[in-house]
This record gives structure tokens, sequence and C-alpha cells, in this order.
């Protein structure tokens, strides 16, 4: 039986660089850095977010960017200060998609390797609520 998420692993080319970005927006704490060691297939550093683990490795990142995201969820009243530390690392800022009023908002925001992040104001339940409600 599936007990919940164990982590989630990112391929970027400048470790440094993505620690910033993990602990300037999401407030990461990072817990471990491999240094020159490698005992998976390249450095590695692993943060908390949360109680989530985040890995990072160095290595050669996507080629373009997708849709595909990962989507962390935040307070409506977060969002502003959320937006400002997003601009204030430079990355490139994706609009928000066309929303059924109601279902929360959100900011799309690419790290320097093409991953897709997202932060999210509403919950499961009231998009599926303001779905059924469209009909």
């Amino acid at each position: 039986m599936i007990q919940g998420i164990s982590h989630f692993t990112f391929i970027v080319r400048d470790l440094e660089k993505m620690t910033k970005f993990l602990t300037s927006i999401f407030d990461a704490q990072e817990v471990y850095a491999s240094g020159e060691q490698i005992f998976s297939i390249s450095k590695e550093k692993f943060f908390l977010i949360n109680g989530l683990w985040i890995a990072i490795m160095e290595g050669e990142p996507l080629a373009e960017k997708t849709y595909n995201h990962i989507a962390f969820k935040i307070a409506a009243e977060d969002y502003e200060l959320y937006a400002a530390r997003i601009k204030s690392l430079g990355v490139d800022v994706k609009e928000d998609r066309n929303r059924i009023e109601g279902e929360g908002s959100s900011l799309y925001f690419y790290d320097y390797d093409n991953h897709l992040f997202e932060l999210h104001t509403g919950t499961l339940n009231q998009r599926l609520q303001n779905y059924l409600s469209v009909k």
C-alpha cells in the first residue's frame, strides 16, 4: 500500500543556484549536501519544505519548458508575499491560466532548469465544487 510521497528529485545544472531558489521562495531547510562525494548518480543536496523531502542532483537540465509541475499550497493572504519572493529572483513567471471563480489563485514560475512550480491558494474540494457548479 502506498503510504504517501517519499520525495521529489530535480536534476539541475547548478546546485548552489537551486539552493538559493528553494530557500528564498519556499523557506526550504537544507539537511544534506554530498559535497564532492557521489553516492547516487551525481553530487546532490536534500531539503525539507514543510516536511516534504526535496532532492536536487547535478546534471543536465530539461531541454524545454512544459506544463508538468509540482504545486504547493499557500494561504490566499500570502499570495503577494510569495509573488515578491519569486520576482526578486528574476525567474520566468508564467501567466495564470483561465480559472473558474472560486477555485483559487496560482503563481506559476520556472526554476533555472525549466522545472515548473506552482503556488496555489485553493484546494481539491474547492475545485471540484466549482467545476460541478458550472455545468
